[in-house]
Order: structure tokens, then sequence, then C-alpha cells
């Protein structure tokens, strides 16, 4: 211990270096010239790179500059787009109802000129006729199905011969033939809900009729008879019957 002691504090003990102290600003203020300018530097050398590699900020930024006021400009009129075809639609829309709505109107029209077209045939042919005055007859009766099950359409046109005929009152009847859970039977169709089984009839030479019949859709129509009644008559002065078409 005393060896320790003495080396520590004789000649022989480590020597002592003394250095000036500095405040730790005047350090970095010193370092900080040199950081920037290694900055600098290392811009520079990042920029000419860039440039020797075919690079040009200035340039690149013209060229984003530009694509960003068409990006704009696109949207904008992707945006006027968009609401003129949405008008476009719309108004074909409109168009294409008008137009369907035109050509049922149009084949309303064909099939009433083609009626009356035949009604004209059959009225000429039926003058040229020699018909018994104030002979009545039931002419193109016709039973077609309609789209729903159990619904049926009875047309038929009424008819009159002679030329100094009276009026004619008196009714029509229908009566159908059914055939429903294997068994057949008839059905009386009424006019209304009072049970009236009769529809009223008041022409002098013609009448045409449409009439719409509906039944169970699990029953089948085999045929309506047509009966035509004289006012104050039980017995029917015509009957004639139709199957479905």
């Amino acid at each position: 211990m005393w060896r320790g002691v003495e080396r520590r504090f004789s000649i022989s003990s480590p020597q002592m270096k003394v250095r000036p102290h500095h405040p730790w600003y005047l350090r970095w203020g010193m370092m900080l010239p040199f950081v920037l300018a290694a900055i600098g530097l290392a811009w520079w050398a990042y920029d000419s790179g860039l440039e020797l590699a075919g690079f040009h900020r200035g340039k690149a930024e013209q060229e984003l500059a530009r694509l960003r006021d068409q990006v704009v400009k696109l949207s904008e009129k992707n945006e006027l787009l968009t609401k003129q075809v949405a008008q476009d639609e719309r108004q074909i829309q409109i168009e294409q109802a008008s137009n369907l709505e035109t050509a049922k109107q149009l084949k309303n029209l064909s099939d009433e000129n083609d009626r009356l077209q035949e009604d004209l045939v059959f009225f000429q042919d039926l003058t040229a006729s020699d018909n018994k005055e104030g002979e009545l007859g039931v002419h193109r009766l016709r039973l077609d199905r309609d789209t729903m099950p159990g619904e049926y359409n009875l047309r038929m046109l009424l008819v009159r011969g002679g030329q100094r005929v009276k009026q004619f009152n008196g009714s029509y009847q229908l009566v159908a033939t059914v055939v429903e859970n294997g068994q057949t039977s008839t059905h009386v169709f009424t006019q209304d809900a009072t049970g009236n089984a009769q529809f009223q009839l008041n022409f002098r030479y013609y009448q045409r009729i449409e009439q719409h019949i509906q039944l169970p859709p699990e029953a089948q129509l085999e045929n309506v008879q047509v009966r035509i009644f004289e006012k104050g008559m039980v017995e029917p002065k015509v009957r004639q019957s139709v199957s479905p078409s």
C-alpha cells in the first residue's frame, strides 16, 4: 500500500494534461458551416446526378403542373358528359314510352279499320242477300281465351234483315257448359249483383257485343250457348253455341 501511495505522489506519478475548455455552442458554431457545406455539396451532387441522368427538375415541375391542369379539365368535362348522358337516357326513355304508346294506338286503329272493313263487306253481302224482313241472326260468334286462366272473351254481331224493321227490344243470356272436378255442369252468367241473368238488347239493324267471361282457374270451359230473347217471350228466339278457340 505504501508503494502505491509513493508512486502516485512521487516524481514517477502519471502526467497530468491541461486542456482549454470551450463552451458547447462555440464547438457547434464552428462545426455548423462544415455540416451545411457537406449538405449543400451532397444536394448539388444529387441534383447534378439527376441532370446527368436526363431528369430536369424545373421541366418536371412544369410537366406536373400541366398534368394537374389537364386532370382538372378532364374531370370537369367528365362531369358534364355524365350529366348529358343522364339527360339523353331520360329523353330516350320518354321517346321509347311515346313510341310504344303510338304503336299501341296504331295497332288499335289498324284492328278497328280491319273490323270496319269486314263489317262493310258483311253488310254489303247481307244487303245483297234475300233475308227475311226482321229476321234476327248471330254472326261472327267467337270465344277466345284470355291471358289469365279461367278468363275468356266472347264476341258476336247481332243482325236483323230487311229495310224497314222495327226496333228490337229484348235480352240475351250466356249459358256455359263447364267441367270441374270430373263433373259437367251448366253455368248461367249474371249481369249484376241482383242475379239478373239476361243482358238487355235494344237496336234496329245490328249490334256488336263483347262480353268478358270468368270462371275458376281449375274449371274447363267446353262451350257457351248464346240465347236471345224477345221482350215478353219465355223461349229464346235464337240459340247458338260456340267453343273456345
